[in-house]
């Protein structure tokens, strides 16, 4: 299977968006839209896509400040989050909007997932697996039908780092224990497209990451 990823990174947290699609379909969906939701939108007319989903990785503010618009550009879009950071998309203190100074607001869940779920979008199947400590619900997704398989990780596993734990709920031993229980058993070559910075490898965070090795 082949998937087309596109990244928008949407100021001011510098944080990624993906948009995908699979080769052939005109259906995407759009993961953890950000703070500038037209640049998505952009993206998705000059592809000439239609987006059916909307997938969050954690209920932080940076991650889910683009479903409002997006959903009201794609009615039909469900919008899909781990379980237990569902409750963030509508309170600004939970999604830590109200810290910045601004509330942030998405249109509640259409769904709700936990690990062991496999959600299909798109012609897309991936597999619900929770990755808490930075954000008590973090899930992440992960496509293994592709080559390379492809994990998308929201602020879980960066390229060199990982996700801060300082903030509410957070915990570094948990997200420590749950990257080497979920990530480290997946091939090496497997892509985690993270929630911040540049795409990364698990083999490369496995050996180089300072937190992890």
């Amino acid at each position: 299977m082949q998937v087309h990823i596109h990244t928008i990174v949407s100021e001011p947290f510098e944080e990624n968006s993906y948009l995908v699609w699979r080769d052939g379909s005109l259906a995407a969906f759009v993961v953890d839209p950000g703070f500038q939701p037209e640049l998505i939108l952009d993206a998705v007319k000059e592809n000439n896509l239609a987006v059916v989903a909307i997938i969050c990785t954690h209920g932080h503010c940076d991650h889910i400040a683009g479903n409002a618009a997006v959903k009201q550009a794609y009615p039909e879009a469900s919008i899909i989050i781990g379980r237990d950071d569902a409750a963030s998309l509508t309170d600004p203190l939970r999604n830590m909007s109200a810290v910045f100074g601004f509330d942030v607001a998405s249109p509640p869940a259409d769904r709700v997932v936990q690990e062991g779920e496999t959600v299909t979008v798109a012609g897309i199947p991936m597999e619900v697996f929770a990755i808490p400590g930075h954000s008590p619900g973090h899930v992440v997704y992960i496509v293994r039908d592709t080559q390379p398989p492809l994990v998308f990780g929201g602020d879980v596993l960066f390229r060199g780092s990982i996700g801060r734990t300082d903030f509410p709920g957070g915990s570094f031993a948990e997200l420590q224990a749950n990257i080497e229980r979920v990530l480290w058993p997946l091939p090496e070559n497997t892509v985690v497209y993270p929630g911040h910075g540049p795409v990364t490898t698990v083999g490369h965070e496995k050996r180089h990451n300072p937190f992890l090795v």
